[in-house]
């Protein structure tokens, strides 16, 4: 979230920054150090306390919280990407396979050093 600060400005701008910002607002790691000293209970404490505030203030309808919707679109999911690094070493291991399912004789397979250079490309791509 912290890294998807800086590239967001509509984030910038409602935290209050008046100009363009490259540095990040702050550790990523006391976010985490503040959310385990918290934990769950005080968590849901601050939670229920927001909506407090909101329905006081009049910002939040006790109608509008009837019924929650749930909106997981914004959330990071952990999907992997088709990369092509992934889809030669897929498509090098079905052919592999089939030519063992129909018994034709490979020379060589290079399955081991397939592997091996999928796990470099990946390393590449996180590389700075």
């Amino acid at each position: 979230m912290v890294q998807r600060w800086t590239g967001n400005p509509y984030w910038r701008w409602f935290c209050g920054c008046e100009y363009f910002q490259h540095e990040l607002p702050c550790d990523p790691s006391s976010l985490i150090r503040w959310r385990k000293r918290l934990g769950p209970d005080g968590l849901e404490t601050l939670l229920s306390a927001t909506i407090q505030a909101g329905l006081e203030s009049g910002a939040v309808r006790p109608s509008s919280l009837e019924r929650i919707s749930v909106d997981t679109t914004v959330q990071p999911k952990a999907i992997t990407y088709p990369t092509d690094a992934k889809l030669y070493l897929k498509a090098l291991q079905a052919l592999v396979r089939l030519a063992k399912k129909y018994g034709l004789k490979l020379r060589q397979a290079h399955t081991r050093l397939a592997k091996r250079a999928a796990v470099q490309v990946g390393r590449y791509a996180h590389a700075r």
